[in-house]
């Protein structure tokens, strides 16, 4: 209940949202505490990829009883809510849970580079999904993949460009939908009214999608 202390079950609950991919928000809904609660628990116990639900509870036991407070953690950035709630964005706007997660790590590193053991390390996640994630990353411009020749291993890199290159892969996409929407109004008739709504839909995108590319490119020196 909310106010009581944390059980153990509780603590194996949020293990096991962690490892499915949940948000702090999600994983307090279920366990009908505050965010802020799991937030601070999570955070003081090893963060997102070093919680461990027995030794949480343990050093809380600890804790409890010594009657002193939890010691603070070094390497937990005091803004990590919002952090949480930049990843929660990304994946409402369409982006899958793990891509959006290295994309994230990738953004929030001091050179935005990782090597795909890195990130595996890092994230808590295999191999294999670190590289869907990334292919993933790479089709839609948000990363660009470097080779090191001497350690034989791909290196992805956020850099200043990201954002320009995605949102013009985006919009050449939409491009391409909106003349085969334009090529089906034609098959239909531009006279009847299924013909003549397609076309007004591919009208639409069509001058949105060059309006933003055209906008795009005018903004461009804001990333350099």
């Amino acid at each position: 209940m909310p106010g009581e202390r944390l059980t153990q079950q509780d603590r194996q609950r949020i293990a096991a949202g962690l490892t499915d991919g949940l948000s702090y928000r999600e994983i307090a809904r279920r366990l009908d505490r505050s965010t802020s609660t799991i937030t601070r628990e999570i955070a003081r116990n090893g963060g997102p990829t070093g919680y461990r639900p027995q030794q949480a509870h343990q050093a809380t036991i600890q804790r409890a009883r010594r009657g002193t407070p939890a010691p603070p953690r070094a390497d937990t950035p005091p803004d990590a809510p919002m952090e949480e709630e930049l990843l929660e964005r990304a994946i409402r706007a369409g982006m899958p849970r793990t891509a959006a997660r290295v994309h994230h790590d990738l953004a929030l590193s001091e050179d935005g580079r990782r090597t795909a053991a890195e990130l595996t390390h890092r994230l808590k996640v295999s191999p294999a999904s670190v590289s869907l994630a990334v292919n993933y990353l790479l089709q839609q411009g948000f990363v660009r993949r470097e080779r090191d020749p001497r350690r034989r291993r791909d290196i992805y890199v956020i850099d200043d460009d990201a954002w320009y290159r995605a949102i013009m892969i985006s919009e050449r996409q939409t491009l391409e939908t909106a003349r085969a929407t334009m090529a089906s109004a034609k098959t239909y008739g531009l006279d009847s009214p299924v013909g003549q709504r397609l076309a007004k839909t591919a009208a639409f995108l069509e001058r949105v999608s060059l309006d933003i590319m055209e906008s795009a490119e005018r903004w461009r020196t804001l990333l350099r």
